[in-house]
């Protein structure tokens, strides 16, 4: 059983119409999202802390060496979702309610943290990766696929717009334009290989089509 000293936050998040909704849409963007996954989970071992674990679509993907999986997840019903599919899961998954600001764990108990699509609807970036700081064993690793900064000025200035009105209102909290490489850098990692994706990457670009995936380590 995971040692979690630190009392949980509990449903810290509700959004109940949007989980739903994020559930059906998810599942359906698997036949190019599974690939994305691996990639993102590949080679890891150990013991992995995911934050913000949705409805458990990552938990697949793991590979065998990983002897553990913590996943924080927040919204009560992708908690659920979560639970069921940690049960299908081939590595030990423990789903378990925080927030990304205040993780229920303890300081240096993980060789790895996962952020799949996470930092995008999190209040507080720096201070959710000062957890994933906290969390860390000196030397381990964030592995990161994210929403990201559009290239040119003008889809740019479609992210800023809708981030700062109807975009976090209508999906969550989720902001399209942040810029995940340099909030990793700005929060003391060293940023490891990583590159720059358009998912899907057939069909019109939307603003949440840029993304960025790689990984970063604790000094």
């Amino acid at each position: 059983m995971t040692d979690r000293p630190r009392k949980a936050a509990g449903d810290t998040v509700r959004h109940p119409v949007f989980a739903r909704f994020y559930a059906g849409l998810s599942e359906r963007a698997e036949p190019f999202m599974g690939p994305v996954r691996s990639e993102l989970l590949a080679g890891l071992s150990g013991r992995v802390l995911e934050v913000g674990a949705g409805n458990g679509l990552n938990f697949g993907h793991y590979p065998a060496a990983v002897s553990e999986v913590v996943a924080i997840e927040p919204e009560r019903g992708l908690r659920r979702l979560a639970v069921e599919a940690a049960r299908r899961a081939e590595v030990p998954v423990d789903v378990a309610p925080g927030a990304a600001e205040a993780l229920p764990v303890k300081s240096e108990g993980y060789d790895a943290v996962v952020l799949c699509i996470v930092l995008c609807s999190v209040r507080d970036v720096a201070r959710a990766l000062g957890e994933a700081r906290r969390v860390l064993r000196p030397g381990g690793e964030v592995r990161f696929f994210e929403h990201g900064r559009a290239p040119g000025r003008a889809m740019r200035g479609v992210q800023t717009g809708l981030d700062r009105t109807v975009w976090p209102l209508l999906f969550g909290g989720c902001h399209t334009g942040r810029d995940t490489v340099a909030e990793l850098r700005d929060a003391g990692f060293e940023i490891g290989q990583h590159r720059e994706l358009i998912v899907p990457d057939r069909g019109p670009r939307l603003p949440t089509s840029y993304c960025v995936l790689g990984t970063a380590r604790l000094p």
